[in-house]
């Protein structure tokens, strides 16, 4: 059963999580604010865990010159027993690529990279609120495209 509380807290930490990565709020311990500190994150690019997860989540973002992260629709489910959650959204992410990125791709370049599909988190109830402790995005399409990866970058494995 999820109370209304609950579902508002869990909400609006998805909000301030996004508007965060948008804003690039980075300094000090940032992510503290939103995840665990065991966190393990799946993306398309990769899994990660720990700090080295949200040094991944501010790395892939600063290969852009803006983002704009939208959520909707999220379903939460929680377990008031074991102080867990689970939760899931649709989100549109745009990214605006930066101008030295363009000036490569050539006059015709698409300045956008967006990204349309879902993100699914578990969620435990810490003494500072609700933080994330597993999040995972699948893009369910595209259109743009994505930055060149450097040489050196390469997916992690998802197990």
């Amino acid at each position: 059963m999820t109370t209304q509380t609950d579902h508002t807290e869990i909400s609006m930490l998805v909000s301030r999580f996004f508007r965060a990565l948008d804003e690039r709020r980075f300094e000090g311990d940032w992510a503290r604010h939103y995840v665990t500190d065991d966190v393990r994150t799946v993306t398309p690019v990769g899994a990660a865990d720990g700090v080295e997860a949200m040094a991944h989540a501010r790395e892939a973002l600063e290969r852009y010159a803006r983002t704009h992260h939208i959520a909707s629709d999220l379903l939460v489910v929680v377990e008031p027993a074991s102080g867990r959650a689970t939760a899931s959204w649709n989100a549109l992410m745009t990214h605006m690529h930066h101008d030295a990125t363009l000036e490569q791709r050539g006059e015709d370049a698409d300045p956008l990279f967006t990204v349309g599909g879902y993100w699914e988190a578990e969620l435990r109830r810490e003494r500072e609120g609700w933080r994330i402790s597993r999040m995972s995005v699948r893009a369910m399409w595209t259109t743009g495209q994505p930055p060149e990866l450097a040489p050196e970058i390469r997916p992690a494995p998802v197990a």
